[in-house]
C-alpha cells in the first residue's frame, strides 16, 4: 500500500494541498477547493494498489519549497521531484511540461510538435488537464493557440496570476 504524506499550505491564491510519497516525491499538488478532483485522480492512479493519506508537516521540506516559490524563488519548482501515475502518454506530456521555462508559454499544438506528435493538440490538452502535480508540472504555461488563457483546472484567475508571478506579462 502506498502511503501519501499530506500537508496544506497557505498561498496568495488560497490553500494548497501538497501530497508526496515516502520517498518524498510529489504525487499531487492541488487547490483546496478542488480537493474532489485531486481525490478522483488519486483513485484513478493508486486505488488498484491501495493508498492511505497521512497528515505530515512539511514532508521533506516540500511544503516550504512550494511556499518559497510563492515568495519569489521561482527556480525552486524545477528542483522538486515528482512521481506520478498516469498513462505513458500522460507522463510524456507531463515531462515535456517541465521543459517549458519559467516565464515562457507554449500552445497545445507546439507542445504536441515538441513531443513528435503534430496534430495531437487535443490529446496533449487532455493529458495536461489530468496533471496531478500543478505548479511543479507547470500546466499553467500552456495557452490557447490565439494566446487565450484556456484550460486550467485551478481556474483561469490562478493561471493568470501564476504567469504574471513568473514574469510572463499578458498584453
Amino acid at each position: 500500500m502506498l502511503t501519501l504524506l499530506e500537508d496544506k499550505i497557505s498561498t496568495p491564491l488560497g490553500p494548497l494541498w501538497v501530497l508526496c510519497d515516502e520517498a518524498l516525491h510529489l504525487r499531487a499538488v492541488e487547490w483546496e477547493e478542488h480537493s474532489d478532483r485531486m481525490e478522483q485522480l488519486l483513485n484513478i492512479h493508486y486505488r488498484k494498489e491501495g493508498y492511505q493519506r497521512v497528515a505530515a508537516h512539511n514532508p521533506g521540506g516540500l511544503s516550504q519549497k512550494l511556499q518559497d516559490y510563492f515568495d519569489g524563488d521561482l527556480a525552486v519548482i524545477d528542483t522538486l521531484p515528482t512521481a506520478t501515475g498516469g498513462t505513458p502518454f500522460q507522463r510524456e506530456v507531463w515531462q515535456a511540461l517541465r521543459s517549458i521555462a519559467c516565464g515562457q508559454v507554449m500552445h497545445y499544438g507546439q507542445l504536441a510538435q515538441r513531443l513528435g506528435r503534430a496534430g495531437a493538440a487535443r490529446a496533449v490538452g487532455a493529458a495536461n488537464g489530468a496533471n496531478p502535480v500543478s505548479i511543479v508540472v507547470p500546466c499553467h504555461r500552456v495557452i490557447g493557440h490565439n494566446g487565450t488563457l484556456t484550460g486550467y483546472a485551478g481556474g483561469v484567475h490562478r493561471k493568470e496570476w501564476l504567469l504574471r508571478h513568473e514574469g510572463y506579462f499578458l498584453l
